[in-house]
């Protein structure tokens, strides 16, 4: 009997989680699969204690064994070998089971992987990759099915099935991840998940890891899905907590799955095993909860669940809708380093007097502490009426931290950030402190824009539309201004709304950029950046010690011969006055970088740009 058939017949038990068993049991905390080829013997024992404890499916130990995640351990040109000999193993396994086993291969998601090269890898690569390590499993010609497990990305899996079947009719049990129960990532409902599925030719539709029986089963409730569908459920144990090594464990009781066992099998399911936390144990105790293997309908459900109603805010975003026609200026301003703020929210408020488009706040520049940006923020929107643009760095916050932000800043009713990586920390107060770094600035700006559907990080309704604009930080002063702008389109493609650039001093790199804009046929509001020159100290720093910035020769040997002549403060204006008309012949937007609190030279450079608009009205 094949396991199409068996499928059809009754309920089959699956086997649990491989890498708890190799970290806990055997003490093995590196690339598992390589263990295929220098421990076979150890997969081999893992494979058979599940086949004792009553699992009638194993799947083989190939979860991330392709060539972009071998890639980090220097094992990419093994992708065969390892898939071929993870195969056997369990062939080996099965042989000497007292009941029929069938044997999945093993191919899991690649969407959410921390790995800075998987994350950069494209859909041609990721199907390359998808393609190399299905044909070495099915080489073997020995697998009963494929298993495609934790994919948080729906469009991830259904581009995956798609390959899958157009290379084999073997069976395809398709798992989704979810993070919160009966909704994906991207707020597509479970349902929604398994009819696509379904439509795509996936023989097997389910869930696996993340959440436990109690949130899972929650998920198989009510589903409005064909009558024909096969389910499959694979719980982690429980929630995961630490040790006192801070090592990740699962302590969830193997006696809390034979519960379960008997409840899935009424919601109608078809394949139930395990995924993180899970062991022999738990496989047993599934047996034993089982009063029977006769399979049970699905049931029909008992009410539509309606589709939440969104409130949609309304951001005005003046400063994005004024730089179309008009010449903009915001003001960058560092927060305060200490708790005196009298002087920053005096000069803040003459800003706004000169009728400055914004303020963009820094989130702790050059990693020095300061005042949060958000409280800032706030003050400067609630008491002062200014519009602020926060600084948001992948530095200082990890995924959960950064999606809080957000959450906070659209309470606030702030909705303009700038989203950037951030200087790294070790050049700040704290040397010993660390960059965080969970995601890249553009995706961040992708995590910003999901809130505008209203949709929350665990997939589920927030009950609220934010209405954020993400700007994005480029350096026009790059030695080749035309390819550094291909970095552009992408963080449009991430949803990048508009551009704020590193200060620049070369009138070249600003025709270079507005140039290869126009070459490129990118359109975006673009804010060049204007930091004028206090001194000639302040020039020679910033040349040789700020990363992303040169300042021309001649501009140098200015600012030197200012300083012999006791006007440094003067020629800095002059030249910033200068790099303003050069940027208003090709820009519209001008971002100017307050020096040292030095409002009443900001100020002077504001009312310059504020004359072009007056002038071209005249």
């Amino acid at each position: 009997m094949n396991l199409r058939q068996a499928l059809q017949q009754r309920v089959l038990v699956a086997d649990g989680a491989m890498g708890t068993l190799l970290y806990g049991n055997y003490g093995i905390n590196s690339a598992f699969e390589n263990l295929n080829l220098t421990h076979p013997d150890t997969i081999l024992r893992v494979h058979q204690s599940y086949i004792q404890a009553g699992a009638d499916i194993i799947q083989t130990n190939t979860y991330a064994a392709n060539r972009l995640k071998l890639t980090r351990y220097d094992l990419q040109d093994q992708v065969t070998t390892i898939n071929q000999a993870a195969v056997r193993i369990a062939v080996t396994a099965r042989e000497h089971a007292d009941h029929p086993v069938y044997i999945l291969g093993t191919i899991g998601g690649l969407a959410g992987d921390t790995d800075a090269a998987v994350q950069r890898a494209t859909q041609a690569e990721i199907a390359a990759n998808v393609t190399e390590q299905l044909t070495a499993l099915l080489a073997t010609e020995q697998l009963d099915g494929i298993l495609l497990e934790t994919y948080y990305d729906l469009s991830e899996l259904l581009a995956v099935l798609k390959i899958v079947k157009a290379h084999t009719d073997l069976p395809v049990i398709t798992n989704v991840s979810m993070l919160a129960a009966g909704v994906l990532r991207n707020g597509t409902s479970f349902t929604d998940a398994i009819v696509q599925l379904h439509a795509a030719g996936a023989d097997v539709i389910g869930t696996n890891c993340r959440l436990g029986p109690y949130y899972l089963a929650q998920s198989f409730e009510n589903l409005a899905i064909p009558a024909d569908v096969k389910l499959a459920v694979y719980p982690n144990s429980g929630l995961p907590g630490t040790d006192q090594d801070g090592a990740i464990v699962y302590d969830g009781e193997p006696s809390y799955f034979e519960e379960y066992a008997e409840r899935f099998r009424q919601l109608g399911l078809s394949i139930i095993g395990g995924c993180c936390g899970t062991t022999p144990l738990h496989t047993a105790a599934t047996v034993r909860g089982l009063s029977s293997r006769s399979l049970v309908p699905h049931n029909a459900p008992t009410h539509v669940a309606q589709a939440p109603t969104l409130v949609t805010t309304k951001s005005q975003h003046r400063f994005l809708h004024k730089v179309v026609t008009e010449k903009t200026v915001l003001v960058e301003l560092d927060p305060p380093r200490d708790f005196d703020t009298r002087k920053f929210f005096r000069g803040a408020e003459r800003l706004k007097a000169a009728g400055v488009d914004g303020i963009t706040l820094s989130d702790n520049s050059l990693a020095t502490v300061r005042i949060a940006n958000t409280a800032i923020a706030a003050q400067l929107k609630l008491n002062y009426g200014i519009t602020p643009i926060v600084h948001l760095t992948t530095r200082d916050h990890n995924l959960i931290g950064l999606q809080s932000e957000i959450m906070g800043l659209h309470s606030l009713g702030i909705e303009d950030i700038l989203a950037v990586t951030g200087d790294p920390a070790k050049l700040g107060d704290f040397p010993g402190a660390t960059s965080v770094g969970d995601v890249r600035s553009v995706e961040l700006m992708k995590l910003i824009k999901q809130f505008n559907s209203g949709i929350g990080p665990t997939g589920k309704s927030l009950k609220e539309a934010s209405d954020f604009r993400v700007a994005g930080a480029f350096n026009p002063n790059a030695y080749r201004t035309d390819v550094s702008t291909k970095s552009i389109s992408r963080k449009l493609s991430y949803g990048c709304d508009y551009i704020i650039t590193q200060p620049v001093y070369d009138l070249a790199n600003v025709d270079a950029l507005a140039d290869a804009l126009a070459a490129n046929q990118i359109d975006v509001p673009v804010f060049v950046g204007v930091m004028p020159l206090v001194s000639r100290r302040n020039a020679e720093f910033l040349h040789h010690e700020v990363h992303g910035i040169r300042l021309p020769k001649s501009v140098l040997e200015r600012m030197q011969q200012a300083e012999l002549d006791g006007n440094e403060r003067a020629v800095g204006i002059t030249i910033a006055k200068e790099l303003i008309d050069g940027i208003c012949a090709r820009f519209n937007g001008v971002h100017i970088v307050t020096p040292f609190n030095r409002f009443k030279t900001v100020l002077e450079l504001v009312n310059y740009v504020q004359q072009k608009n007056l002038t071209k009205v005249q």
